[in-house]
């Protein structure tokens, strides 16, 4: 599984957006500044992820954006596929069984999956309100 760029920038600004989900809308501009994000970039993230049902967006002059749901409603495997577009396959034949001509009795084929498995187990047992935890335990130690 390879995390692209879009999955890597989504993922920290919707934990921007956790860390401040009781203040309201948060205006993309200040997400893309604390995030060294560009502001263009994320408005792309963002589309997607309001296609997906993660993000809500309110307009106007106190306007910007929400999460759809609780930070603990919302774990990483569901955003990571929202962002990457899909399925997050580790390796292509357990996504196109097709592409191998070894698929019917490879062996190594089971350690992906099971591997694949275990990641999605991980990230979707993880949820953006783990994340504010561990961020505020970080800042503590510091």
């Amino acid at each position: 599984m390879n995390v692209s760029t879009r999955g890597r920038y989504g993922l920290r600004a919707l934990l921007d957006l956790a860390l401040s989900f009781s203040q309201g809308p948060v205006p993309l501009k200040g997400i893309a500044s604390r995030q060294a994000i560009s502001a263009k970039y994320l408005e792309q993230l963002f589309v997607e992820l309001k296609k997906a049902g993660l993000l809500k967006s309110v307009k106007g002059a106190r306007g910007g954006y929400l999460l759809a749901r609780q930070p603990s409603e919302l774990n990483l495997y569901e955003i990571l596929r929202a962002l990457e577009g899909g399925s997050l396959p580790l390796v292509d034949c357990l996504e196109n069984p097709e592409s191998c001509h070894r698929q019917g009795g490879c062996v190594v084929r089971l350690v992906w999956y099971e591997m694949e498995m275990k990641i999605k187990k991980y990230l979707g047992g993880l949820t953006l309100a783990d994340l504010v935890e561990l961020d505020k335990k970080k800042k503590t130690a510091e």
